[in-house]
């Protein structure tokens, strides 16, 4: 999506001169499903990458998966792969009658450094168990536990588990998937738009009690540490605003909605995730949300100290 009509969205001002800029397509949803603020092309079809995880869990509770409180929210989760993450993961798997030998996502070291650095000081290679997505796959691993599906095929696109989530994807997003594609952690991955993704952010985050989506808002808003990590910014902008529902992606994707349906969704062209905060948290401003601090700002260093920080253009 790099030259496709992306706006400038953020500036990197250092010592009061712009240093650099991040492009990107941004839209904000107003509660009644209206275009309240837009940048780029929010229409083009893009993947979400791990910002779909919170649809792709409406569908496994849709077909069964018994989950709920921090462990729907680990399904959900790009986790840092923090101790009580990996146990977490583990509960899912042997809830299901399974363990950390049927993962099929591609193994790496933990997303957080310093539980990166102990898994490999204990002796450890990169693992499946410690991968950021791992709790999402235990997920995808119990559904098909629960519905009686093959384990051994549940990543190929044609698998009864993945058709369900496709048909979930262009269900709430209204945007029937254009493509598909391996995501970084081996699962199919389905194309959207980003107003389709805030779209499906806020069917998810104003679904009525007792849905598949209500179940997924509830979890996420209540264990934000369980969806991200320590330090990680969506973890600390649930746990500033905990109204929202929000998921990052890689290649600088993040969604968010508010209970009345306000929404938005946005993706950083050069891919970076720099510009996030300053960004998301300058487009719930127009929702809103007020109060976030220091959530959304991010300092540009000279020798270790603040010389100047990463700007939202909206």
């Amino acid at each position: 999506m790099v030259e496709d009509g992306a706006e400038v969205v953020a500036h990197v001002v250092r010592g009061g001169v712009v240093e650099s800029v991040h492009r990107g397509h941004l839209v904000v949803l107003a509660p009644d499903g209206s275009v309240l603020l837009r940048r780029g092309e929010p229409g083009r079809t893009f993947f979400p990458r791990s910002s779909l995880k919170l649809v792709q869990a409406v569908a496994m509770l849709r077909s069964g998966l018994g989950l709920d409180g921090e462990l729907l929210a680990l399904a959900c989760a790009s986790h840092s792969g923090e101790p009580d993450h990996l146990a977490g993961v583990r509960r899912i798997l042997a809830g299901a009658g399974l363990d950390e030998a049927d993962l099929k996502n591609t193994p790496a070291l933990p997303l957080d450094a310093e539980a990166a650095t102990a898994w490999v000081v204990a002796g450890n290679k990169p693992a499946r168990l410690t991968q950021n997505c791992s709790g999402k796959h235990a997920a995808m691993l119990a559904t098909c536990v629960a519905a009686g599906w093959d384990r051994e095929t549940y990543l190929e696109p044609t698998h009864p588990l993945q058709r369900v989530i496709r048909e979930t994807v262009a269900e709430l997003t209204g945007d029937g998937p254009a493509h598909v594609t391996v995501d970084g952690c081996g699962a199919p991955l389905f194309s959207c738009t980003p107003t389709g993704l805030a779209r499906a952010f806020a069917r998810i985050a104003t679904a009525p009690a007792g849905t598949p989506e209500h179940r997924v808002a509830t979890a996420v808003r209540a264990h934000p540490w369980w969806l991200g990590g320590t330090g990680r910014f969506p973890t600390r902008l649930i746990e500033s605003a905990p109204e929202l529902i929000a998921k990052d992606g890689a290649e600088g994707v993040f969604a968010a909605a508010l209970p009345d349906g306000g929404a938005l969704a946005v993706k950083i062209a050069d891919g970076s995730p720099r510009p996030l905060p300053p960004v998301v948290t300058a487009a719930l401003e127009s929702l809103g949300v007020v109060g976030l601090g220091d959530v959304g700002k991010v300092a540009v260093l000279g020798h270790g100290e603040p010389v100047g920080e990463v700007e939202a253009v909206l």
